[in-house]
């Protein structure tokens, strides 16, 4: 029996596993056996290593919870096979997809590496190889015959990063992403340095739970000055729409006026769930800081704490897909229950 640790790479699609039209200059998938041709260096790696793919990999600005659930399938068939995951996505959404995975996952027992790259494998100065290669080496740590990370991770530009506590902030940059709140659980150099303190603790004796029933009846409103209430009232009205993730300024503070708390009071009490998250990069929301959140508290306001925009959308969505009755949601929002708050 092999004592190396078996991984299997999930491709969605996304620029590392892209080529160029040269007639058009456009980017566009390829085949995904391609892409391991393109790295022989993966042999060196001391794992086994099998591949299986969308069957029409995606731009990840086409993602949604069907390829989240597709993604959690594909994982769950293969779960008791394998000693981690990798998933090739595309950058621009990837911080929603390895949200929505960690909620998704229950009682996860081996790591779900998520990455990809800002150029193309085929380029010259890709950030791909690097990229993919660590992410392998990562996803194959051992110690006594068990995975060393329990959790979904992303991994980009020599930083591992818990999922759902991350944000990319940059379109051009090789660092794309970062985690605000919180440090990275492993940093790349000339060795592997494991920050184990930080890694969220594996329950040894539970079995994998794939929750597979997202309800996107959800909205993101970022606040501005001189928002209209008419635009947030029809905004609210919205028929079907159970939840909406608030975007406000600083420690979670939005505006006083009366029309602007009458929407909101109006929506809570039809049965809405409003959480409230900061603009800012990072930081967190503490409601009831200055007067000007002091009244969305009151309300009944969820607070997202520290818990990033993207986290934030799809815990909703696993939360309303439960049908959690309306007196216990917001206590369990505000609870952490895959380390996407502090």
């Amino acid at each position: 029996m092999s004592s190396k640790a078996k991984i299997l790479l999930i491709y969605t699609g996304g620029t590392i596993g892209m080529s160029k039209d040269f007639e058009t200059g456009a980017l566009k998938a390829f085949n995904f056996g391609k892409l391991i041709q393109k790295i022989p260096e993966i042999k060196q790696l001391d794992c086994e290593i099998e591949s299986i793919s969308f069957e029409h990999p995606i731009d990840s600005s086409n993602m949604n919870p069907q390829m989240w659930t597709k993604i959690a399938t594909m994982i769950e068939e293969n779960y008791a096979s394998f000693d981690g995951f990798v998933v090739l996505h595309g950058s621009d959404t990837m911080s929603y997809s390895a949200s929505a995975l960690s909620f998704m996952l229950e009682n996860l027992a081996k790591p779900v590496v998520f990455t990809g790259s800002q150029l193309p494998i085929g380029d010259l100065r890709t950030d791909a190889k690097e990229n993919l290669i660590t992410a392998i080496q990562i996803a194959s740590l051992l110690e006594n015959g068990k995975p060393v990370i329990t959790e979904v991770c992303l991994y980009f530009e020599y930083k591992l990063y818990r999922g759902n506590r991350t944000s990319k902030v940059n379109a051009e940059h090789f660092r794309a992403f970062t985690a605000p709140n919180y440090p990275e659980l492993v940093e790349s150099g000339v060795h592997l340095k494991l920050n184990k303190h930080l890694f969220l603790p594996v329950n040894k004796d539970a079995k994998l739970i794939v929750h597979k029933n997202l309800d996107n009846h959800v909205a993101i409103i970022k606040m501005f000055p001189g928002m209209s209430e008419i635009v947030l009232a029809s905004i609210l009205s919205t028929q079907g729409l159970r939840g909406i993730v608030l975007e406000t300024y600083g420690s979670g503070n939005a505006p006083t006026e009366d029309w602007f708390l009458n929407l909101i009071e109006k929506a809570i009490k039809s049965g809405m769930h409003i959480v409230n998250v900061t603009q800012c990069s990072g930081g967190s929301v503490n409601m009831g800081q200055y007067e000007t959140s002091t009244a969305l508290k009151s309300l009944g306001v969820i607070s997202g704490k520290d818990i990033t925009t993207e986290a934030a959308i799809t815990k909703l969505m696993y939360l309303l897909g439960h049908n959690i009755p309306q007196n216990e949601f917001k206590d369990i929002f505000e609870t952490a229950l895959r380390g996407e708050i502090s």
